[in-house]
């Protein structure tokens, strides 16, 4: 067993033009007066990083580094999730996703993926130089407009759109693996590694890449219905990094999983602020440790009700509250004595 490090936030919902969450030093400055230990700092926001100068300068990162530590914090991860969504994009997507990326590949998806697997690449690089060993991401989708499977979906459909994920992820995973970097896709509502099936699909199609991880949010699971502490137990040896992030679902003879199209206030599923839904952060913590997971618990802010502010001031004792320090000793070594061999065939009645 190990006991987790925390908490940590992800900064990429409170950064803004206004201080003081305009730059990485006053955004950390900020975090470290809530209690926070470590930042989760967002790959495609200028504000905190230019991830292309971080992948190619290791004196870059070490002033990163200086500016965090000055804070008294230390970098969880690297997100890449925004990035990595446009690695793979069903062209129904294009001008949705667009936003995503620089203004000059708008409108050019060929590009704009280029554009994007580079964007990864540069994380790693730059995730080595900051002496990370894990990073995050999204799978991005080609299938999931035929998640429901109306119409029938044509036999093979599956296995052909896996296989073009796989290709499109293996340069980045190998040069992740280079980086002695494993990259934690977060198994996430709209992307092709949404559950436990589809990621196994993937590790199956990328034959089982040892840079193939997982980021875990019960937040996601809670939302499908699935059946989140179970999880842990089939997947945690994939489990390298770890979001916080609280939800529910509330059953309505109105509305279900799909959402009718809502706003998330009126949604039966939706996201919640640390302690305000529903999951089970005791058992999470307790597995999580149970497995020897040694990584950060990091708070992702996502809430439709309360304000971010308020959001990210509780929710670092919170965290910290769910923290197991595990224990080296078994609660009934007082018990025990020596023993040896011819004292357990005796215990056994197994004679001289």
């Amino acid at each position: 067993m190990k006991t987790i490090k925390g908490p940590a936030v992800f900064l990429a919902q409170f950064l803004g033009d206004e201080a003081p969450f305009n730059n990485l030093k006053n955004i950390c400055e900020w975090a470290a007066g809530l209690g926070y230990k470590a930042v989760q700092i967002p790959a495609w926001d200028k504000r905190v990083i230019d991830i292309e100068k971080a992948g190619a300068s290791q004196e870059y990162c070490d002033e990163i580094q200086a500016t965090v530590r000055a804070a008294g914090l230390e970098i969880s991860e690297l997100s890449t999730h925004l990035q990595g969504q446009l690695v793979a994009v069903h062209p129904a997507y294009d001008s949705m996703f667009d936003g995503f990326a620089p203004a000059h590949l708008h409108g050019k998806p060929k590009e704009r993926t280029e554009w994007a697997i580079n964007q990864v690449k540069s994380a790693a690089s730059a995730s080595k130089h900051l002496g990370l060993s894990v990073m995050a991401t999204f799978s991005g989708s080609l299938l999931f407009h035929t998640m429901y499977p109306w119409p029938q979906r044509p036999a093979g459909l599956v296995e052909v759109g896996f296989e073009e994920l796989a290709k499109r992820w293996l340069p980045i995973l190998d040069h992740c693996h280079a980086q002695g970097v494993e990259l934690c896709y977060e198994i996430h509502p709209g992307e092709d590694l949404h559950d436990g099936v589809t990621f196994e699909r993937f590790l199956e199609a990328t034959n089982h890449h040892p840079s193939v991880k997982m980021l875990y949010d019960p937040s996601h699971f809670v939302l499908q219905q699935l059946d989140y502490l179970q999880y842990i137990d089939i997947y945690h040896e994939y489990i390298r990094m770890f979001h916080v992030k609280d939800a529910e679902f509330n059953p309505s003879g109105r509305s279900g999983v799909y959402g009718g199209y809502q706003d998330w206030i009126d949604r039966p599923g939706r996201f919640r602020s640390l302690g305000d839904g529903q999951v089970d952060f005791k058992s999470i913590f307790t597995k999580l440790s149970q497995y020897g997971y040694d990584g950060w618990a990091v708070m992702e802010w996502e809430c439709c009700i309360k304000s971010p502010e308020q959001g990210a001031k509780e929710g670092a004792p919170f965290i910290a509250s769910h923290i197991i320090e595990v224990t080296d000793k078994t609660f009934d070594d007082f018990a025990g004595g020596d023993t040896d061999e011819k004292q357990l065939k005796k215990i056994l009645g197994l004679g001289n």
